[in-house]
């Protein structure tokens, strides 16, 4: 599968999941990946798991915007997807432009809804559908000082040096 064909829309990515979801669970996750680094591939390749089919909710420009304000993204969000659509552990992504990724996550009913151990302790949002149809919230260890957030502090501070 190439990177084109792994970037969907979610009325093709319910078509394509109706045929799968009878052979493997669905996985989801989301988030900006505004900068893909190393905690990123970790947790996402600590997603896949074998036997599982890895959708991954893109937050759209507009709506890194809302979240991370005005100065971000810094890479859009085609650019983003085209990045994750590379990823082997991925085998779809879908952009959508709400803050959260709860109308998607009702839209797909993932069997598996990830996100990052420092949720722990917080509501994930959806987790109240993925149970509500005998699905599971999987958390998965956050790498600390891993963040786009702290990649363009330092490198702010790096160019200021200069």
């Amino acid at each position: 599968m190439n990177t084109k064909t792994k970037i969907v829309g979610v009325s093709t990515l319910k078509r394509k999941l109706s045929s799968i979801r009878r052979k493997k669970k669905i996985a989801f996750t989301n988030g900006c990946f505004d900068i893909l680094h190393g905690g990123h591939i970790s947790y996402l390749e600590k997603a896949k798991k074998t036997g599982r089919i890895l959708v991954v909710g893109l937050n759209s420009d507009s709506s890194v915007r809302k979240i991370k304000g005005p100065s971000r993204p810094i890479n859009s969000q085609l650019q983003r997807a085209h990045v994750l659509a590379a990823l082997a552990c991925i085998d779809y992504v879908t952009i959508f432009d709400e803050e959260t990724p709860y109308q998607l996550i009702k839209a797909i009913k993932p069997d598996v809804l990830i996100k990052g151990a420092d949720w722990k302790d917080k509501k994930v949002v959806g987790g109240d559908i993925v149970k509500f149809y005998g699905g599971k919230i999987e958390l998965i260890r956050y790498i600390p000082k891993m963040s786009t957030t702290s990649i363009i502090k330092r490198a702010s501070k790096t160019c200021k040096r200069k």
